[in-house]
């Protein structure tokens, strides 16, 4: 069974080595199926992206049913797993998205943290869609930087589309990270190690923000239960593949 170390060993693995391509990496969870179940184009993103993980504990006990069973890999616990393991090998980071204000104190705290770790570069687009040569600008810092790995965390779907793109036109690592970020930089407190090991860490978050996420978890989480109910779930859940690289 995959474990987060295991992703996080083959996320340094891959990033450090001479890619010709990019590879993008997305973690699937309950609200990333429900949105894949009507948003075609999402759905495709994450049907043709390299590499998806289980990031949620239910999609990840679901795969138990399947030929490959398949362990939980939290987003955070993965960012935080590469940052650390990273540092062996000197693995170049790239920060992409949030606020100009969340990422100064999340690469303070990073560097507090994991000492040695290489952060070099970061960047917080406009709250809006990027023209063509915004992004061009965009793709130019990334690429100037020397990074290996491009963290985005612009939330779901579009953290999703964006490392998507990224990794077709930069031969880089491109992970859709999540609240990651938030976490990490202290803007937002993660759920206990109990709730999360009980598969409710949405409980935690549904409390601290009920306004902002009433619908995604109660709305999302219905629609997903309703997409796990089908018969031909197996290991793909609303039509959302979960594939990890053979040596996972």
């Amino acid at each position: 069974m995959t474990t987060s170390s295991d992703a996080a060993l083959w996320v340094c693995d891959t990033a450090g080595s001479s890619l010709a391509g990019g590879v993008d990496i997305h973690l699937a969870n309950a609200y990333t199926i429900a949105v894949a179940e009507s948003d075609l184009s999402f759905r495709s993103t994450l049907l043709n992206g390299a590499v998806v993980f289980p990031d949620g504990k239910p999609l990840a006990w679901l795969t138990r049913l399947s030929r490959r069973p398949l362990g939980q890999v939290r987003g955070p616990q993965l960012f935080g797993d590469v940052m650390s393991l990273g540092r062996e090998t000197g693995l170049k980071h790239f920060l992409l998205g949030t606020t100009d204000d969340t990422l100064d104190r999340l690469e303070a705290r990073l560097r507090l943290r994991f000492p040695g770790v290489e952060i070099v570069g970061k960047y917080s687009p406009p709250f809006r869609e990027l023209s063509a040569d915004e992004l061009d600008d965009q793709d130019e810092l990334v690429r100037a930087s020397g990074a290996d790995v491009v963290w985005v965390g612009l939330g779901t779907p579009k953290q999703d589309h964006e490392v998507k793109r990224i990794a077709g036109v930069l031969p880089i690592v491109a992970i859709a990270v999540g609240a990651a970020f938030d976490f990490y930089a202290g803007t937002k407190k993660e759920a206990p190690v109990w709730m999360t090991k009980a598969g409710v860490e949405w409980v935690f978050r549904f409390a601290s923000e009920p306004r902002r996420l009433w619908k995604r978890y109660l709305v999302g989480n219905m629609v997903f239960l309703f997409a796990a109910a089908r018969p031909r779930r197996s290991i793909a859940v609303g039509a959302v593949a979960v594939r990890l690289p053979e040596r996972v």
